[in-house]
């Protein structure tokens, strides 16, 4: 059949032996054609079922992402022509994702394991890695957390160099934070991060002294929240942060709790208690709130998010230990957006997971919420 078209051009353009040679080859190299339908596609991992909730409410999961190839999206025929003759590209994965800030469809993923910091644009399908290995020019070690800007400025805690990144809304270094003259950080061990643009505030807990540092956006310290200690508004080994409105909520690790900061500094309210079962924390990691003021705290021992009022009854929670879709294994990082979409970095599965958070309208909510 091949070399009757090639015997009658004018029957054939170029461009279609060269597709029609192409495809030949392809249909005998490859195990899965191009041209399969569905039947021959490998089945689908089942997404788990919607957690309904009291008053209608609901939980239901969205999707999942690991690596820049989720971003790209699904390639087209040309594409997937060059990837089976010359091969697919390496896409950059997540190795040791754990934490993540979200704006304007763009993820932003801080990995130590890959000693950067991932920005998935989903919005415009592009992907960048951010990352800084000068020698003598603050690099940048192991990214802890991350936070944004109201302009999506990109605010990068190094725990290992003791130091802040900043970098531009498209990945651009723009200065460090904490960086003193011989090269080391002002800070011991610098993990959670949350900026205030309207106050001209940044946020950042000192995991090692026990302390919360209250800076202007050039660096300089404005305030010291917080010692040792296990007695309200002290802190043992302090790690995320999440700002809520005048609130700044802090991870207080090792006192299994999560306490409440006031602008002034201070402690306006806290919940939690040791333990492993539901309703309790041993290791708890992210923080953040939905639209009906709800706390979601990540728990890395037990692979699940626990949602509590401000009270800190336990509302329900979701997630277990495991790699099937909906289960974590030493999840970390929780953010929720203004459409109530909650992420949540599960790092030794290297990916985020995205649930989506239907609440009450807000003309059936009742006082406070």
């Amino acid at each position: 059949m091949v070399q009757g078209i090639l015997n009658e051009p004018h029957r054939a353009s170029r461009r279609d032996i060269t597709c029609f040679v192409l495809l030949l080859l392809l249909s005998t190299a490859s195990t899965t054609p191009l041209w399969a339908g569905p039947k021959d596609e490998p089945s689908r991992v089942p997404a788990p079922p919607d957690l309904l909730l009291e008053g209608g409410r609901k939980l239901s999961f969205e999707s999942a992402f690991s690596s820049e190839k989720e971003v790209l999206g699904k390639p087209g025929f040309w594409t997937r022509v060059l990837n089976v003759v010359a091969g697919e590209p390496g896409y950059r994965m997540m190795l040791r994702p754990y934490s993540i800030a979200v704006s304007h469809g763009r993820a932003i993923v801080s990995d130590p394991g890959a000693a950067g910091v991932h920005i998935f644009d989903f919005e415009h399908r592009k992907y960048k890695f951010i990352q800084r290995w000068e020698k003598g020019k603050d690099p940048m070690l192991s990214p802890q957390c991350v936070a944004l800007d109201t302009q999506d400025n990109i605010y990068v805690t190094d725990s290992e160099s003791g130091k802040i990144f900043v970098f531009d809304a498209n990945g651009k270094f723009k200065h460090a934070l904490g960086s003193l003259k011989g090269g080391e950080g002002y800070f011991k061990r610098p993990t959670g991060i949350a900026v205030d643009t309207a106050q001209q505030r940044i946020y950042v807990t000192d995991t090692l002294r026990d302390q919360i540092y209250m800076l202007d956006m050039q660096g300089h310290v404005l305030q010291v929240i917080g010692k040792h200690g296990s007695d309200k508004g002290e802190f043992y080994y302090p790690t995320e942060l999440h700002l809520d409105g005048d609130n700044l909520l802090v991870v207080d690790a090792m006192n299994f709790r999560v306490q409440w900061f006031g602008r002034n500094g201070n402690v306006e309210g806290m919940m939690g208690q040791i333990g492993d079962a539901p309703g309790q924390m041993f290791r708890p990691k992210g923080v953040a709130v939905d639209s009906e003021n709800h706390l979601y705290v990540v728990d890395a021992l037990s692979g699940m998010v626990q949602v509590f009022d401000r009270e800190g009854r336990l509302l329900y929670y979701f997630g277990k230990r495991g790699n099937g879709l909906g289960e974590f294994q030493l999840p970390a990082g929780v953010f929720i957006d203004h459409d109530d979409r909650v992420y949540v970095v599960d790092s030794f599965n290297r990916r985020v997971q995205v649930f989506h958070y239907y609440g009450l309208p807000r003309q059936a909510r009742g006082p406070g919420q």
